[in-house]
């Protein structure tokens, strides 16, 4: 059981100062409307194959409980929107729960599928970077085999990788520029 004083009581002005810049402040803001109905967690696709609960994260949040940061659920979260759409207070619960996430990534929590995905965007400049399939399936529909990308072009490539440095985003997610993966 946790004490009182246990509790961040600044926790929601956290992670509100942190989303202003992008989502917004007056988004993350709308934590605070938040009533607990579990219409979110009703709602969440993510939620029906596993442990996830939306609810349960934003009330962990608005208690100042910010072990929250720590948890693994804040990952499981898969950003579609069903819950910010079905919200009846109009709380902004996937901007919020990726703000989190931000305050978590900061702290150096952050999923190994989402930091693998970075890894992708660093080596390749996509998410999904183009492959041998790719290649196949736009020849078969008379494209050329490389679509105009970041990945075929090294002006772009270096672009990004400029920006990830300046931004030490290589840093937080642990990118070893040598190996072009994850530090071990």
């Amino acid at each position: 059981m946790m004490k009182a004083e246990e509790l961040n009581k600044g926790f929601v002005n956290e992670i509100i100062e942190a989303g202003t810049p992008v989502p917004g402040e007056k988004e993350v803001a709308s934590l605070k409307s938040c009533y607990q109905c579990g219409t979110c967690t009703g709602s969440c696709p993510s939620g029906r194959r596993t442990a996830y609960r939306t609810r349960k994260v934003i009330r962990q949040a608005l208690l100042g409980i910010d072990s929250v940061l720590d948890s693994d659920d804040i990952w499981k979260c898969t950003t579609c929107y069903t819950c910010y759409e079905r919200c009846p207070r109009d709380v902004k619960v996937t901007e919020i729960i990726k703000t989190i996430r931000n305050l978590a990534a900061k702290k150096g929590n952050m999923a190994t599928p989402h930091k693998m995905t970075a890894v992708y965007v660093l080596k390749a400049g996509h998410a999904v970077p183009a492959n041998e399939d790719t290649a196949k399936l736009r020849k078969s529909i008379g494209l050329a085999e490389k679509a105009p990308i970041a990945q075929f072009s090294q002006k772009d490539m270096d672009e990004i990788r400029t920006i990830a440095k300046n931004l030490k985003f290589d840093e937080l997610i642990g990118f070893d520029w040598k190996t072009m993966g994850l530090k071990q």
